[in-house]
């Protein structure tokens, strides 16, 4: 057997994902141009007149065939240009460089809280598998994915915004009384850290809890209820009795051996969940005002705006390889077998 390098298996992943990506902008492009309604008179407006449409849909490259636009848009990606953005004014890649850090914060926001809950009450649940924590665990699992994340979040403005006063207003990313921070990462926790001002970054914790939550609730029952089905696994196997009877203390048995034998059915759920969370985040960024590009992507579609739809999901795409090369380079790092190929 023979050891593959890091640097092997991150350019094998890389080219495994070629056709991914391919395929990505091609069905985007195709999608787009199937949308209903016709952008040059939405931007028209009402009142525009048919030549003026037609001058707007010169401008915008629409009056050319399907093949040569596609050829122009090819073009245009090799230079790193996304087009421009008929709703705001922007390039594409200005609105997603913007907004992409704010969905971003959100999303790893949510999935920490999952991973907070997910993982104690996973180990639990094997651990007392058929108890009422067990029983329980099943419960909050079920409740959390069969809520639907918008209704989880205006039931929670409702409760703690509205009746009890005890969470801020859902105004976005800050309160309309501070302004944003110098942007560094674009995250407004780090960044506000980064400038030491500790009030602004109370204030962004506090914007960002509600929403967090609401998107953690969705994905912490994918996460227990995968860690609690690996652990009752690894915890019934031999290697484990064998450990007891040796008499290994019980947390390292849990922990040293348990719980690593069962991280990798875990991280692979926690890849999946985190690419779903980043398509579910637009109900959630519609429903807490949150400039993300979820709801920068809807504005676009309902717009007919094809440049930002067409970078959104491009963008969507780049980030799943990343993921997932991540993911890949984890699985060696918990179990050094997953480097080993015959």
């Amino acid at each position: 057997m023979a050891k593959t390098s890091k640097g092997t298996i991150i350019a094998q992943r890389l080219l495994s994902s070629l056709p991914t990506v391919i395929g990505v902008v091609i069905v985007t492009f195709l999608l787009t141009r199937a949308l209903p309604g016709d952008p040059a008179a939405f931007f028209a407006g009402p009142a525009a007149t048919p030549e003026a449409i037609a001058e707007i849909r010169q401008t915008l490259g629409l009056d050319r065939s399907l093949p040569e636009q596609f050829f122009i848009y090819l073009g245009e990606l090799a230079r790193g240009d996304l087009g421009n953005s008929l709703t705001t004014g922007q390039t594409v890649v200005y609105d997603l460089t913007t907004r992409l850090p704010a969905s971003l914060e959100l999303t790893l926001a949510g999935l920490a809280f999952a991973i907070a809950l997910a993982l104690p009450l996973g180990i639990l649940a094997a651990l007392r598998a058929g108890s009422w924590i067990d029983h329980g665990v099943r419960i909050l699992a079920t409740a959390g994915v069969s809520l639907p994340t918008f209704f989880t979040g205006l039931f929670l403005l409702y409760v703690l915004y509205f009746r009890l006063g005890i969470a801020p207003p859902p105004t976005g990313r800050l309160d309309i009384l501070y302004s944003a921070p110098n942007q560094v990462t674009g995250f407004y926790l780090i960044d506000s850290l980064l400038e030491g001002d500790l009030e602004l970054f109370w204030a962004s914790l506090t914007q960002l809890v509600l929403p967090a939550i609401t998107l953690g609730l969705f994905a912490l029952a994918p996460l227990a209820r995968v860690t609690r089905a690996a652990m009752l696994g690894v915890l019934s196997s031999d290697f484990i009795r064998t450990a007891r009877a040796s008499g290994l203390p019980p947390l390292q048995v849990l922990f040293g051996y348990a719980f690593r034998n069962a991280l990798l059915p875990v991280v692979t759920t926690f890849g999946v969940v985190f690419s779903f969370l980043l398509g579910a985040n637009i109900l959630v960024e519609k429903v807490f005002a949150w400039p993300g590009i979820g709801s920068y992507a809807v504005g676009a579609v309902v717009a007919s705006d094809y440049a930002p739809v067409q970078g959104f999901v491009l963008a969507m795409a780049l980030l799943y390889v990343v993921l997932n090369l991540l993911i890949d380079m984890l699985y060696v790092v918990i179990d050094p077998r997953a480097g080993v190929e015959t």
